[in-house]
């Protein structure tokens, strides 16, 4: 009989393998779990992709962002597509990413509080995705108190465009280049003043449309800085969509308050699509040789004096469209006591608003002058033309388009008049209205609104009234002449002698 031989296993073995494949069993689910778990945008396969949107920043409203996943890689040396969003932003902001697929995209923050944006990585092993963070904070505005002696160029750090992006604290001086960006915003303290000298000054400001560059009072009233001086002769020297206000609390030169002063005998500026309001004198003042270099589609309103005193030098470069009517003390265009000059004729056009030119002091013409149809000239009290022997005045109206001359107040004898030295075969009044002259004595004890006198001296007047005058409407000295039919081809009315008296 075969013998049996019983085996009874090791308790201890049987345990060992039993916990051998438990913890086997244990990290396949594991392993599994955490393969099923796994986002999508943290794949990262073999470790070949690694976005990295650069750090943290700690910024203020109004100031440009550029982000940075220049750090990003491949560790393969693969390339890959760069796609940046705004995960998160303040309720009311509206900001947008430019450059969303560069490696530094930029934006602007318009609100206070934290931008949360996402750089995502890609290629054909898969993505990789890393997060920023923005904190921005209320912007403030940067202190000016000092002069500025090397070029300089201020920018709009502050997007409310009613917040100020610098304040002026004291009178400042600018002796280098300034250049004022679009959207930026100067604010004066109470009677400071900004000077352009000229001993190396020059100011660009050049504005938009949208984004208008303002120089405006600390406090927002009519008078409370003293305003801006401008002496640099620089032809580089331009307003663009710039808007001055608030000006006129002391006087920039002599007695003269005003938003901006052009003073000197050379300095010079261009002036485009600007705004001069709200000041307590002049919206702007330039002085007998300051140039005007261009001039077009500028607004004057709610100045004190007039929107703007000028030398005649600088009308001819008005345009037609700007505007000189918006609730000025006086809504007219001033020329001081100045002379009109040149080589060739100077053309005086109308305002299409129909603003006037007020003529103060003496205005004397020494070259051809040509006043188109339609123009105003307003007279001050006394104040007298004189076209000297080298001049001319033609005044050509139409029967429906008059030339008009007469008294800033429209009350008999209240300015001096025209007094016509010249021989010239150019002066001529046709279709024009002379009234309101003869205030006081023009030449050989006379009044008058109109005096043609000298040796030589002549001129044509047909088709036009003259008027109001505190002595005669016209008179003719002797050797000089007007046509014949001066009489039957004028009209007459109101003057306080004589209508015609032609020395003989």
């Amino acid at each position: 009989m075969k013998a049996i031989t019983l085996s009874y296993p090791n308790p201890h073995i049987e345990q060992i393998h039993i916990l051998r494949k438990g913890l086997f069993l244990f990290f396949v689910l594991l392993a599994l779990l955490l393969t099923g778990c796994k986002k999508e945008t943290d794949v990262n396969p073999a470790g070949t992709l690694t976005a990295n949107a650069g750090t943290d920043q700690q910024v203020q409203v109004g100031q440009v962002v550029s982000l940075d996943g220049g750090s990003s890689q491949d560790s393969k040396g693969k390339p890959f597509t760069m796609q940046w969003t705004i995960v998160r932003k303040p309720a009311k902001s509206t900001v947008t990413l430019t450059g969303t697929t560069t490696a530094k995209p930029t934006f602007t923050p318009d609100e206070v509080g934290e931008y949360e944006l996402q750089l995502t990585i890609s290629n054909e092993n898969g993505k990789s995705t890393d997060n920023v963070v923005i904190v921005v904070s209320a912007a403030q505005p940067v202190t000016i108190s000092q002069s500025i002696t090397v070029k300089t160029v201020l920018t709009d750090r502050i997007i409310n465009p009613d917040l100020p992006d610098y304040i002026v604290t004291k009178a400042v001086d600018i002796q280098a280049e300034l250049t004022i960006n679009p959207g930026v915003v100067i604010a004066f303290e109470r009677d400071t003043r900004m000077n352009i000298n000229d001993n190396g000054g020059l100011i660009i400001a050049k504005g938009e449309a949208n984004r208008k560059i303002r120089f405006i009072g600390v406090e927002k009233t009519k008078g409370f800085w003293a305003g801006l001086t401008l002496y640099s002769g620089s032809n580089a020297n331009v307003f663009e969509y710039v808007e001055v206000l608030h000006a006129g609390s002391r006087t920039l030169y002599s007695t003269i308050k005003a938003g901006m002063y052009i003073a000197g005998t050379k300095a010079q500026i261009a002036i485009k699509n600007s705004l001069f309001a709200e000041n307590s004198g002049y919206g702007l003042y330039v002085q007998d040789g300051g140039i005007i270099r261009e001039f077009a589609q500028n607004t004057f309103s709610n100045n004190t004096e007039s929107g703007m005193m000028l030398s005649a030098d600088n009308v001819p470069v008005l345009d037609v469209a700007s505007v000189f009517t918006g609730g000025n003390g006086r809504n007219v265009v001033e020329v001081m006591g100045s002379t009109i000059k040149g080589t060739s004729e100077v053309e005086w056009t109308p305002f299409t608003d129909k603003t006037p030119y007020r003529i103060n002091g003496e205005l004397t013409v020494t070259t051809g002058w040509w006043l188109n149809p339609g123009v105003t000239l307003e007279m001050a009290r006394d104040a007298v033309i004189r076209i000297n022997t080298d001049g001319y005045l033609s005044a050509r109206g139409t029967a429906t388009n008059k030339i008009t001359i007469t008294g800033a107040e429209r009350t008999a004898a209240f300015w001096k008049g025209i007094i016509c030295y010249s021989a010239s075969a150019q002066n001529i009044l046709d279709n024009a209205d002379i009234s309101n002259a003869g205030s006081s004595v023009i030449v050989s004890a006379k009044k008058t609104n109109v005096a043609i006198y000298g040796t030589g001296a002549k001129m044509a007047i047909k088709n036009t009234r003259i008027s109001g005058s505190g002595g005669y409407g016209l008179f003719v000295s002797y050797g000089s002449s007007v046509n014949t039919d001066v009489m039957t081809a004028n009209t007459f009315e109101s003057n306080a002698q004589t209508n015609v008296l032609i020395e003989k």
